[in-house]
């Protein structure tokens, strides 16, 4: 764990830490004292150095990552059935292990759903599924998950945090505001439940405990975040919020959409807002007996706050409404990057054109990056890949004619084109790649689907654009249309009905 670098160490040494990081990870029985209750400065210092060094000693933190994750896997099913054999060097993995999809493992992860509980993929049970968005394919996914794997996530949210405070000067000192809703979960026939990353880490112990960051202080009580019900839980985080607006530093959500649809929530609802705060109490809608208490227990009575808001949110206009109810506010993060690139002049008109920050990278299957520039515009966002989240390989992708043009979609690649396959610090500045990883959880060499640009360098570490989703494909009649290319088309047909005095709403 990043906390505990705090010195330079040889590359042998170095690379130890960064491997054996979960061991530095207190069980929640021995948890520290909060890092509210530790130095900030000193905390920002280790996080801040942990990063300088994992991007210096790239393929060497590489190289350890990828045998911690052999060795301790050595006698699973998966990596016997490729004869592996306990090797745990690169090129021995490299030579004998496939370049897969999911549906490649598919059939071995039905058996882990269907209640079988021996090793398959990894050597510690797993936990749960974290299901995938459905979008390269209109299926989800299930991806099999390890408790150490959701710990990893928080760990590179800490680091995230530690980042945005060198932007911003005595963050940890004020509340994020930020919208979270769960989805709804299931149970395969084995017992194992199934639900989305971001429910996944609402619902963990490690939430709303700040214990590995002192920037987890959130205007939402836990208990609001988690209820399943769309209105009482986007009611009583909003009325969380626009209470504690003084006290709020940032704002965001998950997803630039999920942000605006926050917004347009306070548009429908602000009288009901209004008078809640002014009375001191919780609208009778809000049903959910947790959610009651955790908002009663900040609510208080505040005629003059409600006044405030009322005559911010009756102006003809709601330009500027974030900047206004929440003066404070440094930065609203929300992911800006992809196809959410399209709901940026609706950001900027609701915020008066504070900071956009888009943090982190991540899927599924794994969190890969952060980025480390996270004032800089919407277009110019890259994120570094932290070498000790999972081992990284990358496969070069071509265009005809603008057009995507990659290895082969087939499950299983040739020796050919499996030897196209490249490592962290062998790509290319300006080339694109599909992203392949190997994770602690036990996928192996897992073409994850993603395409990236690399933009430049961190030390030693590549830093990538996100340019899109490979083989996500609107069809009509003959005509294909990538991801890439449809909020482009959205764009451009924006600016013709300009003249019309005519927009897009969504």
């Amino acid at each position: 764990m990043f906390l505990k670098v705090t010195e330079t160490y040889s590359i042998c040494e170095l690379s130890q830490v960064f491997i054996d990081m979960e061991s530095t990870i207190p069980e929640a029985s021995k948890r520290p004292m909060k890092a509210t209750e530790r130095s900030t400065v000193a905390e920002n210092k280790k996080a801040l150095q942990f990063i300088e060094e994992v991007t210096i000693n790239v393929d060497e933190v590489q190289k350890r990552v990828l045998a911690e994750i052999l060795s301790r896997n050595a006698n699973v099913e998966y990596l016997q059935r490729h004869d592996l054999n306990g090797h745990t060097d690169r090129e021995t993995f490299k030579k004998v292990m496939p370049v897969i999809t999911y549906e490649d493992i598919q059939p071995d992860i039905n058996r882990i759903a269907n209640g079988d509980k021996s090793p398959i993929f990894c050597s510690q049970p797993i936990s749960e599924f974290l299901t995938s968005s459905g979008t390269s394919g209109g299926e989800r996914k299930l991806i099999p998950t390890i408790p150490e794997e959701i710990e990893k996530r928080f760990q590179l949210r800490g680091l995230v945090m530690s980042v945005i405070s060198q932007f911003v000067p005595d963050l940890e000192k004020g509340k994020g505001m930020y919208f979270w809703s769960i989805k709804s979960e299931a149970k395969t026939p084995g017992g194992l439940t199934a639900r989305p990353v971001l429910t996944s880490m609402c619902k963990s112990p490690y939430f709303n405990n700040n214990w590995f960051s002192p920037y987890a202080n959130y205007t939402s009580p836990a208990e609001t975040i988690r209820c399943p019900d769309s209105y009482q839980n986007m009611y009583s985080q909003m009325l969380c919020g626009l209470y504690q607006c003084k006290e709020v530093l940032s704002v965001g959500s998950p997803f630039a959409s999920s942000f605006i649809r926050a917004i347009r929530f306070l548009e429908k609802h602000w009288s009901l807002l209004c008078n809640d705060i002014r009375m001191g109490t919780l609208n009778t809608q809000i049903t959910d007996q947790s959610v009651r208490e955790s908002v009663m227990k900040i609510l208080k009575p505040d005629p003059e706050l409600a006044d405030f808001i009322e005559a911010e949110c009756s102006r003809d206009s709601w330009q500027g409404i974030i900047a206004r109810l929440w003066p404070n506010t440094k930065y609203v993060a929300v992911v800006v990057t992809g196809s959410m690139s399209q709901y940026i002049p609706t950001l900027d008109y609701y915020s008066n054109g504070l900071p956009l920050v888009s943090t982190m990278y991540g899927s599924s299957e794994c969190d890969f990056g952060i980025n480390l520039n996270p004032f800089c515009k919407p277009s110019e966002v890259s994120y570094t890949l932290i070498p000790t989240m999972c081992y990284f390989e990358f496969a070069p992708i071509h265009r005809d004619n603008g057009v995507i043009n990659s290895i082969s979609k087939s499950k299983l690649l040739n020796e050919k084109e499996q030897n196209q396959l490249v490592d962290l610090v062998d790509v290319q500045i300006g080339q694109e790649y599909e992203l392949v990883v190997t994770t602690y959880s036990g996928l192996y060499r897992y073409r994850v689907g993603n395409v990236l640009r690399v933009a430049g360098y961190k030390n030693n570490a590549p830093q990538f654009y996100f340019i899109c989703r490979e083989n996500v494909i609107l069809s009509i009649d003959s005509d294909k249309t990538d991801e890439a290319e449809l909020p482009n088309a959205v764009k451009n047909a924006v600016h013709n009905l300009i003249p019309f005095d005519t927009n897009v709403a969504e």
